[in-house]
């Protein structure tokens, strides 16, 4: 019943659907219902799970939403890596310092780079998003647009309910449906979240050992490599720059080294045999990075060179401010 009331409290504030609209959206229900009850969802779970749901417009809004302007590296970096993050990144760190050395020996992932994560994605918790997962995820399943990707992640959201890990009430999120402090999708979840804390259920939404764990697991499960960093701020000439940049150009630190590329000191690059590729931030008038292996597996998590970025550089500033 609370979840059916949470989600019509949600839609009334942002306008629902018309009438014939949630007509169709009935019919489309029914014939989800269907689909759901051949993948081995209960008829309690799906009760339960859709009681009171209906069409959230602001979900729409949301998700048509272009953005007006593109942001350059600089002004992201200043908002994401402020200095209030940065301080409460530490303390945390600290303050979680035997959970994250368990889970590093577990997964292989350094403490810094899941406080950093966790730091850019939730705020370190204090966001959770404020949507109902299966309501938004409903909605944009009927909408249309990535209807099919968005009706796979309902019904992953369905048999995390059916598994008992949440409850219906208790599954809240962004309104794409990303969940918990980790921010995961529900496909994601299903995936790689983990009961860390051994109580039964892989709770992301309250339960540290399991979010921290969570979120190792599915960077070791994506290829992070415990051997190397992910990446490092250089100094380039902007000639080698506009001639060789872009993660599709890939070399030895050898090959960067002879066309120019040297430590943000000056200094030669190490003597490693290992590809990186050169990023030219806003267009030669930003920082440049050398980006390795760990950096295209921060990528997998989110495709875009920006929230890797910001990911690796608050984990840097992390592990100077714990050393």
């Amino acid at each position: 019943m609370l979840a059916g009331i949470a989600a019509l409290v949600l839609c009334l504030g942002a306008g629902v659907a018309s009438a014939g609209e949630a007509s169709s959206f009935d019919a489309w229900l029914r014939g989800f219902r269907v689909e759901a009850r051949a993948a081995g969802i209960s008829e309690g779970t799906l009760d339960r799970a859709f009681r009171g749901v209906a069409p959230i417009d602001r979900v729409i809004e949301l998700d048509r939403r272009q953005p007006e302007g593109r942001m350059t590296f600089g002004e992201y970096r200043s908002k994401v890596l402020s200095e209030a993050r940065r301080r409460k990144g530490a303390a945390l760190m600290r303050e979680h310092a035997d959970l994250l050395e368990r889970v590093r020996q577990t997964y292989g992932v350094p403490p810094q780079l899941i406080v950093a994560l966790w730091g850019i994605e939730s705020s370190f918790g204090e966001f959770k998003g404020r949507f109902p997962v299966v309501a938004s995820l409903a909605t944009l399943a009927f909408e249309g647009r990535r209807a099919a990707f968005f009706r796979r992640e309902l019904l992953s959201s369905l048999e995390i309910l059916e598994h008992g890990d949440i409850s219906a009430e208790g599954m809240y999120g962004s309104w794409a449906g990303a969940m918990g402090q980790s921010q995961f999708m529900p496909s994601t979840y299903r995936a790689y979240a983990v009961d860390f804390d051994g109580d039964g259920r892989r709770d992301i939404w309250n339960s540290l050992p399991d979010i921290f764990a969570s979120m190792a697991n599915y960077l070791a499960s994506a290829g992070w490599d415990a051997r190397y960093i992910w990446g490092r701020e250089v100094r380039v000439t902007r000639d080698a720059a506009r001639q060789r940049a872009g993660l599709d150009d890939r070399a030895q630190l050898a090959e960067w080294q002879r066309r120019g590329v040297r430590r943000l000191d000056g200094a030669s690059l190490p003597e490693v045999p290992i590809e990186a590729s050169l990023l030219v931030m806003d267009e030669g008038d930003g920082p440049s990075f050398l980006v390795y292996k760990n950096f295209r597996t921060l990528m997998v998590w989110n495709r875009s060179t920006y929230f890797a970025l910001t990911v690796g550089l608050l984990a840097d500033q992390l592990a100077a401010a714990s050393s």
